[in-house]
């Protein structure tokens, strides 16, 4: 399996735990470290109503809302397949887009709404659309993006939600647990993205600038040419099996007592007093207060 590195999350400024900007230098923060694969300049190509991702290669209409109202589940399905009958853009072959795929699009940098700086779109809604993506733990509810904020959160299928088309090349299954994950020593290599995790995260349960402390001083043993981290939103969310829960995790995989509730090192920019944080009992992604201590690191490497 050739390693398919985390797309960056656009974050390039650092908060301290009350929302204030401050220095990156020794954060440890997202803003500091800038991992994941780089965006493109410019991200887009545009040709007449299409929006090619030049990151992704993932096609999307330039109007974000072309079903103008907000629809169920099955609806957003019948929605898509008439725009299929009809060829809409001279395409058939449009989809409901994947939880990974809608949240491919999301700038961490950006709010209301969450797109990167420059996007050619028009009728960006700034809530919740649907994705593919059916909630493993409960089958009846599907996961959503949010476009004002970036979180991704499960709704019940027979709410209503916008729906934004998307086509292009889609992604190979995710392999099993055991074919996936490659134990070495204290760490697990992850081999669909390249990146290194605790075998046995700690668990504690901690304040966010506590855990950012924690993982700089960090001493386990890490891989060659690695230092230890606490991970991206992005990163965490790289993690998460739609098929699985309770954890959200590809089944088989190695790790022991993965905490169900993870610290990221990416600030919200919706309200920076808030960071982005992992919900891995079903895969959701949302944000924590920094100041308490509801979240622990899971770190990475």
């Amino acid at each position: 399996m050739n390693p398919e590195p985390v797309l960056s999350t656009d974050q390039k400024a650092c908060f301290d735990e009350d929302g204030t900007p401050l220095r990156c230098a020794g954060t440890g923060q997202d803003g500091e470290l800038r991992t994941g694969k780089a965006w493109p300049e410019p991200r887009f190509s545009v040709s007449g109503e299409i929006a090619l991702d030049l990151l992704t290669g993932l096609s999307w209409p330039i109007d974000a809302n072309p079903a103008e109202f907000p629809l169920s589940f099955d609806e957003a399905l019948g929605f898509i397949a008439t725009l299929n009958n009809e060829a809409f853009l001279s395409f058939s072959d449009w989809r409901i887009p994947s939880r990974a795929e809608l949240f491919s699009l999301a700038s961490h940098a950006q709010t209301n709404p969450c797109l990167p700086s420059g996007h050619p779109f028009a009728n960006v809604f700034n809530g919740y659309c649907w994705t593919s993506s059916t909630l493993a733990r409960l089958p009846d509810q599907a996961f959503t993006v949010h476009l004002g904020g970036a979180r991704v959160f499960p709704a019940m299928k027979q709410a209503s939600c916008l729906v934004w088309p998307v086509r292009g090349p889609s992604p190979a299954p995710a392999p099993p647990g055991a074919e996936r994950f490659v134990a070495a020593g204290a760490w697990v290599q992850d081999m669909q993205t390249g990146l290194f995790w605790q075998k046995e995260p700690p668990g504690a349960l901690r304040s966010w600038k506590d855990t950012l402390a924690a993982a700089r001083d960090a001493r386990p043993a890490a891989p060659p040419g690695r230092r230890p981290r606490l991970p991206n939103v992005r990163e965490l969310a790289s993690l998460v099996s739609e098929r699985d829960h309770s954890p959200a995790l590809a089944a088989g995989h190695p790790f022991a007592n993965v905490p169900p509730l993870c610290w990221s090192s990416t600030t919200s920019l919706v309200d920076p007093a808030y960071a982005w944080t992992a919900y891995l009992r079903d895969g959701r992604i949302g944000v924590g207060f920094k100041r308490q201590r509801e979240f622990s690191a899971w770190l990475c490497a």
